[in-house]
């Protein structure tokens, strides 16, 4: 039994009582207490391997904050890591891998990601819901998380982290057949990661498409949206008689929210370029009930308290003037309040405090005017 449902209850368009929160990336380097588990992992990938590590990240931010739900602590990565590509984490560079895809060949061999090799995952999964419980209850849901198809491949075929990864665009504009063949493999792969997620204990699905905004109008649509459409067909949409929400997301991606409506997902996360109003507006023009998650600059959480509750209230007053996402329903109601982005590393961890801090009483009081 779950002490706090909001979050599935928002994803599912249900009534809350307060907007639910949770933030991108809010087990991280912000915070203290990660960095110290961190040292004494020895190393991110050390810390990300270990169940019982991945189990302490993920709730130190529940012990901090009152957030409404947990997301796995691992990394994107994973999966090529598990198609044998060496993934690797050097200091001040970020990750890389030893064997990108730059020749056909390497592309041909590429093969689906073994899941046993990602059995350090599941694990976590599975830890990290047995502690979530206290007194019998479930203190808050979890949610499971994997790259998108596009997003994956862009790291697989430049080999690390980059402004324009240039070496995928130009995979795409050369050889389509080619980065088709990786998105196909990479979809396979998704899918069966998401579905053991799933199976060890998440109660919702986020695929990340980080890197979605860097493709051409057209392309995207091509490359990074029907890739994601066809890990979410392949997804199971419930476990153990509760449905299991699933949220996409495209930084830089509001060019294309009307598509994004149309895949099959539950919520759309939206990053900051684009207001939760017109969004909404948007959604009930095409007939599309989703919910929405976003979508505070993370920026703006190194600003003042007293601004960041002015912006975290501004964006709960634009989405309360909208109309509601169905009858008998607040414009709130169908929506989970999180930054656009991950939070920034340097984030001064004060600031989080005085975004929950808002965007519960604030949440509250414009229910309460209706």
């Amino acid at each position: 039994m779950l002490l706090n449902d909001r979050f599935l209850k928002a994803c599912l368009g249900e009534a809350v009582d307060q907007t639910p929160l949770w933030l991108m990336r809010q087990a991280g380097r912000y915070l203290p207490e990660y960095n110290a588990t961190r040292a004494r992992a020895g190393s991110f990938l050390g810390l990300a391997k270990n169940p019982a590590y991945a189990t302490e990240v993920t709730l130190q931010p529940l012990d901090r904050y009152p957030l409404d739900a947990a997301i796995l602590f691992s990394d994107i990565l994973t999966i090529p890591d598990a198609m044998g590509l060496g993934l690797k984490f050097t200091a001040g560079e970020g990750p890389s891998f030893n064997h990108p895809l730059r020749t056909e060949e390497a592309v041909k061999k590429l093969r689906v990601a073994d899941m046993d090799q990602l059995k350090y995952v599941f694990d976590a999964v599975s830890e990290i819901r047995k502690a979530l419980v206290q007194d019998g209850k479930q203190r808050v849901p979890l949610i499971g998380f994997s790259g998108s198809p596009w997003t994956l491949a862009c790291y697989m075929i430049d080999g690390s982290g980059s402004d324009d990864f240039r070496h995928a665009k130009t995979m795409m504009f050369s050889r389509p057949d080619l980065l088709e063949h990786i998105l196909e493999i990479n979809v396979q792969s998704v899918a069966a990661y998401l579905a053991e997620q799933v199976k060890a204990g998440a109660q919702a699905l986020m695929i990340f498409d980080t890197w979605g905004g860097l493709l051409p109008d057209g392309w995207y649509q091509r490359m990074s949206l029907a890739a994601m459409q066809k890990v979410i067909a392949l997804l199971p949409r419930e476990h153990d008689g509760r449905k299991v929400p699933i949220i996409i997301f495209t930084k830089g991606g509001g060019l294309w929210f009307n598509d994004m409506a149309q895949i099959g997902a539950d919520v759309i996360a939206v990053d900051w370029t684009m207001s939760l109003s017109r969004a909404r507006k948007q959604l009930l023009e095409i007939n599309q009930l989703l919910a929405l998650q976003g979508n505070l600059d993370p920026l703006i959480l190194f600003s003042e308290p007293k601004q960041i509750a002015a912006a975290a209230t501004a964006l709960l007053e634009d989405l309360a003037k909208a109309p509601a996402l169905k009858s008998g329903l607040h414009p709130l109601d169908g929506h989970i309040f999180n930054l656009g982005h991950g939070i920034n590393q340097f984030t001064p961890p004060e600031g989080v405090s005085a975004l929950a801090e808002t965007v519960i009483s604030q949440s509250k009081a414009l229910r309460a005017k209706q």
